[in-house]
């Protein structure tokens, strides 16, 4: 019902925007869809912050649509960073019981912020990497901090690095450590501590309880690190 209201509220707004601007479109039809725009956002901004689990993933599938068109808004990367920290940095309850705890749109969310590099969407990406406790949610969150790229004095690895012990020791992860390699051969151009590096990554290719894959993937990392200090 709440979705119905919201999109119902949404084909309204548009339906008025049409009406208003259609007298004169040849001299505002930048400000038209300006206007379309920002409408969409309130949308999307209202359905990520509903309290409704399928409102959240109409959201998500809007925010898809905008960044495979490449027409992200601010109001909408603020949409994915809610949606990033839903039931962690973000909690409902209800007499004391969390009820907004969705890992696979904390999941979507942390993949979407990936392809929308800012120091807004790094620093939410950290703080869901060291905070989340889902393994499939810390993956997605390590996968898009590779690809955003960015780790002034190396505030990025240090928190994979994190990361990488603390799994290491209570649940280590084969899914979850070959990301982690993945977003450190991203992300070793920019250590500045090659050695922190080189030893999380040998901790990976020593630790039998990862599947082998996992662990070649370490060592072949390890002597690319090494060739390049040649």
């Amino acid at each position: 019902m709440k979705l119905v209201k919201s999109i119902a509220c949404g084909a309204g707004l548009l339906l008025l925007a049409g009406a208003v601007f259609a007298q004169n479109r040849s001299s505002e039809t930048s400000v038209e869809e300006l206007y379309l725009s920002n409408v969409q956002d309130v949308i999307i901004t209202e359905l990520a912050h509903s309290q409704d689990y399928d409102n959240k993933l109409v959201a998500l599938q809007y925010l898809e649509e905008s960044v495979k068109d490449g027409t992200v808004t601010e109001e909408q990367r603020a949409a994915m960073q809610s949606l990033a920290g839903e039931g962690v940095t973000t909690k409902a309850r209800t007499n004391g019981r969390l009820v907004n705890n969705f890992p696979d749109i904390r999941a979507k969310a942390c993949d979407l912020l990936g392809k929308v590099p800012s120091k807004e969407s790094k620093d939410t990406l950290i703080t869901i990497t060291t905070e989340d406790t889902e393994p499939m949610v810390v993956s997605a969150a390590v996968r898009s901090l590779g690809e955003i790229g960015m780790n002034d004095n190396d505030e990025v690895l240090a928190a994979i690095e994190f990361i990488q012990h603390k799994y290491a020791a209570l649940n280590p992860t084969s899914s979850l450590a070959y990301d982690i390699l993945s977003a450190y051969e991203k992300l070793a151009p920019t250590a500045v501590d090659r050695n922190a590096l080189i030893q999380s990554i040998s901790e990976i290719a020593a630790n039998y309880r990862f599947a082998t894959p996992v662990r070649l993937k370490a060592l072949s990392l390890l002597r690319d690190l090494q060739s390049s200090k040649k």
